[in-house]
């Protein structure tokens, strides 16, 4: 499915104009109960990345973008083709679709072209017993005394996406006269790879779109990420010898061989954070290394005869990513090396699944330095600008589509991917408002 973008160019006309000095007394606002509707209906759709979901969100935001007279293009992501370039990001769900769509609205001519990125995708909910209502069934509530919408993606980063929605609905209303474009780009499988920002490079060029920067809505608590560190998802797989347990001192357990190869995960982690870019200084472990499952066996009285261990392995800013996979593998063999068994038998690590490198934007450019000042304006405190300790789709468009990112959304990232994810309402309507000005400053 490809459908071009629609006849109607959006074009802006010159009617009320936003305060360009940004101060907080604005003539338009943000409309707080179509911006916690709009959030909910995107958290409704239960877009867990590789389901239904994934792919009807992206197809309403479409429908959404075409019921305002903006104009949208979508087109049939080709999974299977993407997956076998040699610098594909990597993916952890089985897709065999996807779909992409860019929404634009075109200014007079003669400015810049300012992009939102957006992933529309979330993870599971989980443990279903630790949410206090149904994940995906969002409901106002009171967090530490503040108004807040529960939901799961309401952080990560639905409520960031619907902000940037109203914000450019708020100067679309407005009929505030632009010569740039602004440019939408709702994406999928950014938590499992970025599949859908990886397409989108392709397509913006395709379409002849040069974004002159970018804003990614992740939740940074209405502070400044202009770069990430990088996270890649690696396997150790542990070999042993069965036995029945009766007698297992004439096996080897895996389980056991496993635990000389977590301590040196563990020394390799304190290694590579003794000395980090300033820009990570904030992190009590800036480049984490974490076991997220680890198997063994496949009978109670049966000595284990292979432990398989799937982790997360963080990439400090600038450093490349085989450098960083063979400190890895160089860590597990020299752990290896000084067991007995392991020597003759090592253990293995793959690389699989999500495939993040680090990427970043000097905090001096144009659009981290309007963000800050805008920021400043409606909240009366200069936001902090620092390095995420997490992989994000910054990279690919910093790095394959050469465009200064930096995210600033709504929402801190200790309830992402929580039970009772949430993001506080005060902080989606001061998101857009600070968008709104941004979009007007930069593209106009």
């Amino acid at each position: 499915m490809r459908a071009l973008f629609g006849q109607n160019n959006g074009q802006i006309i010159r009617k009320v104009r936003f305060n360009s000095s940004m101060q907080h007394n604005r003539r338009v606002q943000p409309d707080e109960a179509r911006l916690v509707e709009f959030t909910s209906e995107l958290i409704a759709h239960r877009s867990i990345g590789g389901s239904p979901g994934e792919n009807a969100i992206q197809t309403h935001l479409a429908q959404q973008a075409r019921g305002r007279g903006w104009q949208v293009h979508t087109w049939d992501i080709p999974v299977a083709h993407m997956m076998s370039r040699r610098d594909f990001p990597g993916m952890e769900v089985e897709r065999t679709q996807a779909c992409g769509v860019i929404v634009r609205i075109p200014g007079t001519g003669g400015g810049r072209t300012l992009l939102f990125d957006g992933h529309t995708d979330v993870v599971p909910p989980g443990d279903l017993g630790a949410w206090s209502q149904d994940p995906f069934t969002p409901t106002r509530t009171i967090v530490n005394g503040r108004p807040a919408l529960v939901g799961r993606g309401a952080c990560d980063m639905l409520g960031g996406l619907a902000a940037a929605w109203e914000a450019i609905c708020m100067v679309t209303e407005a009929r505030t006269p632009l010569r740039g474009d602004i440019v939408l780009a709702p994406v999928s499988a950014e938590e499992d790879g970025g599949l859908g920002t990886y397409a989108l490079i392709d397509e913006l060029r395709s379409l002849e779109i040069h974004p002159d920067s970018c804003i990614v809505p992740e939740p940074t608590n209405l502070d400044l990420v202009p770069a990430n560190g990088g996270a890649l998802t690696f396997r150790l797989i542990v070999p042993g010898t069965a036995v029945h347990a009766s007698r297992r001192t004439e096996g080897v357990s895996a389980i056991d061989k496993f635990l000389p190869l977590h301590a040196a995960l563990i020394d390799l982690e304190r290694d590579r954070n003794a000395h980090v870019d300033p820009l990570m200084e904030r992190w009590p472990i800036a480049y984490p290394i974490s076991l997220g499952t680890v198997t063994a066996g496949d009978w109670a009285s049966t000595v284990p005869d292979r432990l398989i261990a799937n982790g997360r392995y963080g990439v400090a800013l600038d450093e490349d990513i085989t450098t960083a996979r063979l400190r890895l593998e160089e860590a597990v063999a020299a752990a290896c090396a000084d067991d007995p068994w392991l020597r003759d038998h090592p253990a293995t690590v793959e690389w699989w699944g999500g495939q993040f490198a680090s990427g970043r934007t000097d905090p001096d450019s144009e659009i981290v330095q309007l963000l800050s000042r805008t920021s400043k304006a409606h909240t009366n405190k200069l936001p902090e600008i620092y390095g995420g300790p997490y992989g994000s789709d910054l990279r690919l468009l910093t790095e394959l589509g050469g465009i200064p990112t930096v995210q600033y959304g709504p929402g801190d990232t200790s309830y992402a991917h929580a039970p009772d994810e949430h993001v506080v309402i005060e902080d989606l309507v001061t998101c857009a408002s600070v968008l709104a000005d941004v979009i007007v400053e930069y593209v106009g």
